[in-house]
C-alpha cells in the first residue's frame, strides 16, 4: 500500500508539473524586469516565463520566419502590425474580452485600435508609450530645439544621432517637409528622403559618433563628449536623474510619438497566460516598476503619477501642453516605405566611413 501511495504522489506530482506552460515574450530591453517577472511567476506558478529580447525589425522578421510561431507575446509599436499583418499574417485577432481595457486611456487605446483593425478584428492594445526628440545638455548647448540643430557647426564634433529611421523622419519635419503625409507616394517620399540623405551626408562632420544603444549615449553625454543628440526620451529621463542639466528637449516640429503594444502571434500557444501577463503588468504597482526599468510611461489612466519620482521630475522638464499637444504619432508604414529609408540609411552610413 505504501509503494502505491508513493507511486501514485510520483503521479500526481509529474502530471501537475507536466501541465505548466511556457509564456513566450518577444518583447524589448527593459520591459520584462526580473522582479515583474518573478512576482508574475508567484501569482502564477503554472506559468514559467521565457523573455527574448528585440527590436521591431526582429520581431517581423523572427515571426515572419515562423508564420508566427515560437512566440506567444510579442510588444511590436502600433505602427508595425497593420502592414506586416496583411502581408505575412503574422498575428491573431485579439479577445478583447480578456483585457481590461478600462484601465488604459482613451486616446491610446483608440490609436492603437485604429491602426491595427482589420476586417474589423483588433490585432493590438496599447502598452507603453514615449516619444523621440532631442537630448541636451543644457549648460553647453543651450539653444537646442530643433532637429536640424544637430547639424549647427556650432557643435560641431559634440552632437550624435542614431542611423534609424527615426532621424530621417526628425530631420524632414525640420526641413518643412511632412514625410507621412507622402506615404501615399512613393515618387514623393523617394524624393524627401533624397533630399534627407544629403542634408545627413553633409551633417556628418558634426557627428561625434553615431549612437547604437542607449547605454552608448548615456556614457557620450555623462562624459561630456555629447552635448546634444536625437535619442529616445525614456534615455534622457535616466540621464536627469544623474544630471539635471541633460533633459530632453521636443522639437519645435513636434517630437515622434510611439505606442509599443501587445499582439498575439498567430501560432502562439499560451493565449491565456498572454492575457494575464497583459492585465498584470497593467496594474499600478507593476506599472511604476515597468516604468522605472524602461523609463517609458505606461497607456493606463494616471500614468505621470505611476511614474518613479526621478522621472516624473524628468517628464515635467521635458513637456508643457503645447509639446504634448505638438506631438507626431507614427502611423502605418505602406509598403515600399522601409526600403527607401533603407537604402537612404545605407547611403549616409557609407558615406561616414
Amino acid at each position: 500500500m505504501k509503494l502505491l501511495a508513493t507511486v501514485s504522489a510520483l503521479v500526481a506530482i509529474t502530471g501537475t508539473a507536466s501541465q505548466a506552460e511556457t509564456l513566450r515574450l518577444l518583447t524589448w530591453g527593459g520591459y520584462a524586469p526580473d522582479e515583474v517577472v518573478r512576482l508574475f511567476e508567484e501569482k502564477y506558478p503554472d506559468i514559467d516565463v521565457e523573455v527574448t529580447f528585440s527590436n521591431n525589425e526582429e520581431m517581423i522578421a523572427k515571426l515572419r520566419a515562423t508564420r508566427g510561431a515560437g512566440f506567444d507575446l510579442a510588444q511590436p509599436s502600433h505602427d508595425r502590425i497593420y502592414a506586416a499583418q496583411l502581408e505575412y499574417g503574422i498575428y491573431k485577432p485579439l479577445d478583447l474580452s480578456q483585457i481590461d481595457t478600462s484601465v488604459m486611456q482613451d486616446g491610446l487605446l483608440k490609436s492603437v485600435k485604429d491602426n491595427t483593425t482589420i476586417d474589423g478584428e483588433v490585432y493590438a492594445v496599447p502598452h507603453q508609450w514615449g516619444t523621440s526628440g532631442l537630448m541636451a545638455d543644457i549648460t553647453k548647448a543651450p539653444d537646442i530645439n530643433s532637429w536640424d540643430d544637430l547639424c549647427d557647426p556650432e557643435y560641431k564634433g559634440r552632437t550624435s544621432m542614431r542611423l534609424r529611421r527615426t532621424i530621417l523622419l526628425g530631420m524632414a519635419f525640420s526641413m518643412g517637409k511632412d514625410p507621412f503625409a507622402a506615404y501615399g507616394d512613393l515618387a514623393e517620399y523617394q524624393k524627401i528622403m533624397d533630399e534627407v540623405t544629403e542634408k545627413l551626408i553633409a551633417c556628418k562632420g558634426n557627428i561625434k559618433t553615431y549612437w547604437s544603444g542607449g547605454d552608448d549615449l548615456s556614457n557620450l553625454m555623462l562624459s561630456g563628449e555629447v552635448v546634444a543628440s536625437e535619442t529616445w526620451d525614456s534615455t534622457a529621463y535616466k540621464l536627469y536623474g544623474e544630471d539635471a542639466n541633460i533633459v530632453f528637449v521636443p522639437p519645435e516640429t513636434g517630437a515622434l510619438a510611439w505606442i509599443d503594444t501587445f499582439a498575439i502571434p498567430a501560432k502562439g500557444e499560451a493565449d491565456d497566460a498572454a492575457y494575464k501577463w497583459i492585465n498584470f503588468v497593467l496594474q499600478p504597482e507593476i506599472v511604476t516598476m515597468m516604468s522605472a526599468s524602461t523609463g517609458a510611461l505606461a497607456s493606463v489612466k494616471g500614468s505621470i503619477d505611476l511614474l518613479p519620482d526621478d522621472k516624473k521630475a524628468a517628464v515635467k522638464a521635458a513637456f508643457d501642453d503645447a509639446a504634448i499637444e505638438n506631438l507626431k504619432f507614427f502611423v502605418n508604414i505602406p509598403a515600399g516605405i522601409e526600403d527607401i529609408e533603407g537604402k537612404s540609411l545605407e547611403r549616409i552610413k557609407a558615406a561616414s566611413q
